[in-house]
């Protein structure tokens, strides 16, 4: 009975299909690898799971094509990676798989014009395809059962093989390799993290309603190797590029035709930079020389409006020396403004002079809002003037009751809401729970203990698992600044915890005064589940005398800006702890990765905006690009 069903399961997909693909999975099982292990087969299930959850077939669709690059091309056995390009199969219905072609020419061979399957003779395709596990071979489920392998989803499970389309119309499977598996588990790991980086761009697709056009992109993550894939080696640099044969140089597709003569262009398209009409002139800095030039007097780049210069005779000497070979990129950074934009806010999102936007509000020189702008900076850090009461409308600078989140349990705001750790996903749901207007600005200073909140809740997994368990999470907390001004603010993360698990950061750096240095501080007034220590002094000569972290933060770092920084991002490439920092552009975000590739560690959490930055731009001091308190997040040892 089970044949006859098989048959007539099979002759109705021969006559029907099963959507966009190549069918389901074969009755290859991977148990019959040469050289594979339990350990390798249970790595490979969770690197699918891993991409499963990440949903990328929500968005894309076959004609979506990416080119992938692990490691050199020395790594691989015939000193060629085998499969090079990916494709995502099942997003508009049929059987839900990633599939691996040789090369981006034998993959838009297998794509007709509709964006179908067509079964060109001689192509091999490497599929992972996620199947009921009721419709999976009895081999594969005996696998899954006797390996206690990992579900992707609730109910699906890969199965990987190779297929080879026959001239005769048919499929012929075989068992995939042991170096292939180490690519597909390299590849899933990556793709995992990057694809949510696509931006969807306005322009869309001609003749195909249901696929979304994405700009051009290309980002590399490290993946870790587990040990029984190591070759020696623990990461491994996985380049995913889209659409294939993206380069960093060609990161930008928009770029006009090719200048004739650059600099003639340069200077002949030379503009005023004019921002924030109406503000009083403010100070920028030149690119090319440092030196302070007036806004209204400065000049920027005519191709990517992101650099700023004193005079032309800077930007033709930049554009020789460095821009050339960025402007392209800095381009597609200016191209996201939009798109970085929180429009949720009422109040002004534009700070081009703080005191200005402060007082627009009724905070400037008020409260914890003394530490946004320079009217305070003669004060050291920490040591503020405190009120002569302790209300948290002095601490908010006034503003009224309903405007500022109360420090109270969030159980006791909201009736019926139970005991257990919040997550949210941006600050629209942080709003709707504390019952905040989006006319107060109060994101502005809550962007640093809530991008710390995101961190621990959503983009680390082993500090959310301690607090899911209702354990302590110890945070070392290095470089703080104006934070040490702020810690009424960090209350939140004690209400936000909603009575679950506990929380001790240690504030550790050169800012930190000494008749700060040594003290506890308690975040909250009721039950506080959150508190902090104070330390001064630079972490690598400091760490030794701490509490063993869990995870370690830099927010608003700007690790290429102070030599003070090697020292710190040594000691955390030597402790192995994940490590998480944020900064306010993407250039500075990128500035960072080279710091922390150069000290050995790998980026395993590609930058990515933050969705607790602050929602006030701000102005950088030498360029236009888009600039948010926290605004990108990057990760390492993950």
């Amino acid at each position: 009975m089970d044949l006859h069903l098989k048959n007539l399961f099979g002759r109705f997909q021969d006559q029907f299909g099963s959507g966009p693909g190549l069918g389901p999975g074969s009755g290859v099982c991977l148990m019959k690898v040469e050289g594979i292990s339990s350990n390798i087969i249970q790595s490979i299930f969770r690197a699918s799971a891993s991409l499963y959850r990440s949903e990328p077939w929500k968005r894309l669709r076959p004609g979506h094509l990416f080119g992938v690059r692990v490691g050199k091309d020395s790594d691989w056995s015939g000193k060629r990676q085998p499969f090079q390009c990916v494709q995502f199969i099942g997003g508009d219905g049929g059987d839900i798989a990633i599939y691996m072609y040789r090369s981006m020419s034998y993959a838009l061979k297998m794509i007709d014009d509709s964006w179908e399957m067509a079964r060109v003779p001689n192509v091999e395709v490497f599929r992972v395809t996620y199947e009921l596990e009721s419709l999976m071979f009895p081999s594969n489920r005996r696998m899954v059962k006797s390996l206690s392998l990992e579900v992707s989803g609730t109910d699906r499970f890969p199965v990987i093989d190779v297929a080879r389309c026959m001239t005769s119309g048919e499929l012929q499977f075989r068992s995939p390799t042991l170096e292939e598996l180490r690519l597909v588990f390299a590849v899933m790991k990556a793709l995992s993290l990057v694809h949510p980086l696509l931006r969807q761009e306005e322009k869309q697709v001609r003749g195909s309603p249901r696929m979304i056009k994405f700009s051009p992109f290309i980002e590399t993550v490290d993946v870790q190797w587990p040990s029984e894939m190591g070759k020696g080696h623990d990461f491994v640099a996985v380049t995913v590029s889209h659409p294939p044969g993206q380069s960093y140089e060609q990161k930008s597709k928009k770029t006009a035709m090719a200048r004739e003569d650059d600099e003639l262009e340069i200077v002949s398209g030379m503009i005023n930079l004019r921002v924030g009409q109406g503000a009083e002139v403010s100070l920028r800095q030149c690119t090319m020389c440092e030196k302070a030039v007036n806004r209204d007097e400065s000049v920027c780049c005519s191709h990517c409006r992101a650099t700023i210069y004193c005079s032309s005779d800077c930007e033709k000497r930049h554009w020789r020396e460095m821009h050339r070979s960025v402007c392209s990129l800095y381009e597609a950074m200016m191209s996201r403004e939009e798109e970085l934009k929180i429009k949720i806010f009422t109040f002004s999102c534009y700070a081009e002079n703080p005191c200005e936007w402060l007082g627009s509000l009724g905070i400037h020189k008020k409260g914890m809002w003394r530490r946004q702008c320079c009217c305070y900076s003669h004060q050291p850090f920490g040591l503020l003037q405190c009120f002569s009461t302790d209300a948290q409308s002095e601490s908010w600078g006034g503003l009224k009751d309903g405007d500022y989140p109360q420090d109270l349990p969030i159980q006791n705001l909201n009736n019926g809401r139970s005991l257990g750790m919040i997550l949210m996903s941006d600050w629209s749901d942080y709003y709707d729970l504390r019952c905040l207007p989006r006319s107060s600005p109060v994101s502005d200073i809550l962007c640093y203990p809530l991008t710390l909140y995101h961190i621990l809740t959503s983009v680390s997994t082993h500090s959310k698992n301690l607090l899911l368990k209702g354990k302590e999470v110890t945070v070392h907390y290095l470089g703080p600044e104006r934070e040490l001004d702020w810690i009424k603010a960090f209350a939140e993360i004690n209400h936000l915890l909603n009575g679950l698990g506990t929380v001790q950061i240690i504030m550790i750096g050169p800012e930190v005064p000494s008749d700060l240095s040594g003290t506890i501080a308690t975040t909250s007034t009721t039950n506080s589940r959150v508190k902090v220590n104070f330390v001064k002094g630079l972490y690598q000569d400091e760490v030794a005398y701490l509490t063993s972290p869990d995870i370690i933060v830099a927010l608003n770092c700007d690790l290429d800006g102070y030599s003070s920084w090697a020292g710190a991002v040594e000691t955390v490439n030597n402790m192995g702890i994940p490590g998480f920092f944020t900064d306010k552009t993407e250039e500075a975000c990128g500035n960072a990765k080279a710091v922390l590739r150069n000290a050995g560690l790998n980026i395993s959490h590609p930058v990515a905006p933050n969705p607790f930055r602050s929602p006030v731009r701000s102005c950088a001091k030498s360029s236009n690009l888009p600039c948010y308190g926290n605004g990108f997040i990057l990760g390492v040892n993950t």
